[in-house]
């Protein structure tokens, strides 16, 4: 069995990142990171799933998302490092983990971007159908890639816009929708016969719809771990860090909530649909309110929360591969800083990566399919290893006080862990596209596990432990 190593010794790795994160920014990266184009376009799954009781869907996944996040956000506060999640899976579970946790990681956002760059391509054909998609995902790629290797202070600026720009268009969503229903300025109200006067009731199709509603509702809150990345960047994480993850908590449950149960009050959830912009239940709610050029402007919206997606993303990817590098599991120029602090290196390799996985998406849509099953799988995979993480932080600490302590442990914890097994588990006999996370995301964690001990063996060699840094 591995010896688990010290904290303060991981921690050390990676010194030297610039503390430039205020608590103002870093709570609204962690709603943006939370608040995709999932809850904008994809959402109509989700409620073709469970039909008005979708709300349930939400909740369940919204349970799940805050226990992560409580036990993230505590061991962030204890030790604030830009891998995060994948240095404790390395303190508290073993170094295999902590590798496997990282990579995988990593690989999931870089793919994450490319579909959502590709997904950008798309969305300014509404405006501009005579440029080719990939001129588009290439350049807001590149502009993306620019803004990350500046200061992480003026990643955050730009983060902190990106999501107040989707966090006003929710707002407007829930007032004008709320308008609609109750009939405050505009006459007769639609009132709430779609929830429960439709064929099939509330649950039209049972618990089972219910629970696959889960499934994509779990992946709308995908992101919300952003906001512990930043600890390794923030100005004072022991305060930052917990008022950051207070305030975001209560919103993220109130916008989808909300947004959610809006929808599916006024539209019949079974004419939801999400396949394109001018489907979306956004731009009805607007067009009904008298916004002019309705889809026009939920497309901008929409492309905004698609770049606000991928600058997250991309940073948390940078970060990932510098804290590799700073492992040993990484080339040693990953884990190099520039001047302003920032990782250039990591976020210029993590970028070009990213290119490589969008052009597979434009050109071979099938494949790429395939990489998305990395994505899927790579992403419950790494929420249950910080439950698991939580667990032995809990331990190793006994006799200290925790700055941060998340309620009702370990019960809350255990119950995430069996949530998301449960959730892996009906991917794997769900014949739909959720099947192929199994299908990629076991040969994916025996490929790092073979690379990972091949790594160790090197690395053991007399004369090779100092001399070379392990690369894979």
């Amino acid at each position: 069995m591995s010896t688990l190593p010290e904290p303060a010794v991981v921690i050390a790795r990676e010194a030297g990142l610039a503390h430039l994160l205020t608590r103002r920014q870093i709570t609204m990266i962690g709603i943006g990171g939370a608040i995709g184009t999932g809850l904008f376009m994809g959402s109509g799954i989700a409620i073709g799933y469970a039909g008005p009781a979708v709300l349930v869907s939400y909740a369940i996944a919204a349970l799940i998302a805050i226990i992560m996040v409580l036990s993230l956000s505590e061991m962030a506060v204890a030790h604030p490092a830009a891998g995060s999640f994948g240095v404790y899976a390395e303190m508290y579970i073993s170094p295999w983990a902590g590798f496997v946790v990282r990579y995988t990681y990593w690989a999931a956002q870089v793919i994450a971007i490319g579909s959502e760059a590709v997904a950008v391509g798309v969305y300014m054909g509404f405006w501009f159908p005579g440029v080719p998609l990939w001129l588009w995902a290439a350049g807001f790629g590149a502009v993306l890639v620019a803004i990350n290797a500046r200061s992480v202070a003026n990643f955050g600026s730009f983060e902190y816009w990106f999501a107040l720009i989707k966090v006003i268009a929710i707002v407007l969503f829930i007032v004008f929708g709320l308008d609609a229903i109750f009939g405050l300025t505009n006459g007769a109200p639609i009132g709430t016969h779609n929830l429960t006067g439709l064929p099939g009731g509330f649950a039209p199709h049972g618990f089972t719809g219910i629970w696959f509603g889960v499934l994509m509702a779990i992946f709308s809150f995908y992101g919300i771990e952003l906001i512990a990345v930043t600890s390794g960047e923030a100005e004072n994480p022991r305060t930052a860090i917990p008022a950051a993850l207070r305030t975001m908590a209560a919103r993220l449950v109130l916008f989808y909530g909300l947004a959610i149960g809006i929808m599916v009050t006024i539209i019949p959830w079974t004419n939801v649909g999400a396949a394109i912009v001018t489907q979306s239940p956004f731009v009805r709610i607007f067009a009904d309110a008298g916004v002019r050029q309705a889809a026009g402007v939920m497309n901008f919206v929409v492309i905004t929360a698609a770049l606000s997606s991928m600058n997250s993303a991309l940073y948390l990817a940078s970060r990932m591969a510098f804290s590799l590098a700073r492992s040993g599991h990484a080339p040693r120029q990953l884990g190099r800083l520039a001047a302003n602090g920032a990782p250039v290196s990591a976020t210029v390799f993590s970028g070009l990566c990213v290119l490589a996985t969008a052009g597979v998406a434009w050109l071979t849509p099938n494949a790429y399919n395939y990489l998305v099953g990395v994505a899927l799988f790579g992403g419950i995979l790494v929420w249950i290893a910080i439950l698991c993480s939580h667990l032995r932080f809990r331990a190793r600490w006994r006799g200290s006080e925790p700055v941060v302590r998340t309620p009702l442990f370990p019960y809350a914890q255990w119950l995430g862990i069996v949530l998301l097994v449960a959730i892996l588990v009906t991917m794997a006999f769900q014949t739909r596209a959720w099947s192929v996370a199994w299908l990629v995301g076991v040969p994916w964690i025996a490929f790092l596990s073979i690379a990972y001990w091949a790594v160790r063996g090197r690395a053991d060699r007399p004369g090779t432990a100092d001399a070379v840094a392990p690369r894979v």
